[in-house]
């Protein structure tokens, strides 16, 4: 397919990493192109996985489906990040569903030409392995998270993660332009909806965001990463928060 140069992703994309300009043109030029309207899947938690994606334009969210049926989101994806990484492996399944939050496009490897690729330029291997680890070491923090840290902790830091992956600097703070339900905050954060709704509005109260239903405004984003600084409402702060 013809590179297109206003997809911008001939640059700093993590997946194309240590290739050449003319590597990078070739890996995008054996690519095809998925379109999603919003709240259209992807992929299917569960559904064989035979396609490695970057999106070019909207946010995708990756979503887990527990057993008892709730939904937890996993990671936001914005323009220039991979996933469904794990087609590397064959006759492997996507962990995870990805659905798109707002209209999305999307460069697709199959994975034939995944392998092709991957022989062709083993910096690929590299990086994909670095995205996957840096995945896994991520959820392995939100667990500790789970285990360690108070409920207004782990939604601070939820939001500051979905802020660094999606959100964008506008006048009055950093804005999260995506439906996000306070079920959504709840499964982030692994905390019940009543708990998530009054955090979420004494948050409100305290100017530290302004929250809607498709968008989520941080105001003071350095206030929340004070709160997941504190052990408890009434802990001195830290010296790195003064």
């Amino acid at each position: 397919m013809p590179v297109d140069q206003s997809d911008d992703l001939l640059g700093p994309v993590a997946l194309f990493r240590g290739l050449s300009p003319a590597a990078r043109a070739s890996v995008v030029r054996v690519s095809s192109r998925a379109r999603a309207p919003r709240k259209a899947l992807l992929f299917r938690q569960g559904d064989p996985a035979v396609a490695m994606y970057v999106l070019v334009r909207g946010k995708i969210k990756l979503t887990l489906v527990h057993q008892d049926g709730q939904e937890v989101i996993i990671q936001v994806i914005g323009h220039g990040d991979a996933f469904g990484t794990v087609a590397a492996l064959r006759g492997t399944t996507y962990p995870v569903s990805a659905e798109a939050t707002a209209p999305a496009e999307a460069l697709v490897w199959d994975s034939r030409t995944i392998a092709t690729l991957f022989a062709r330029y083993p910096a690929l291997v590299v990086n994909v392995l670095r995205i996957v680890t840096a995945r896994m070491l991520e959820m392995q923090s939100r667990f500790s998270e789970q285990v360690a840290d108070r409920a207004e902790q782990r939604l601070a830091q939820a939001v500051l993660r979905l802020a660094d992956h999606a959100g964008r600097k506008v006048d009055g703070g950093v804005l999260l332009d995506m439906p996000l339900s306070r079920g959504d905050l709840a499964g982030l954060a692994g905390t019940t909806l009543y708990t998530a709704s009054r955090i979420v509005s004494r948050w409100q109260l305290q100017g530290l965001i302004d929250a809607g239903r498709q968008r989520l405004l941080l105001r003071n984003p350095h206030g929340l990463v004070v709160l997941t600084e504190r052990a408890d409402p009434g802990a001195p702060r830290s010296k790195t928060s003064r």
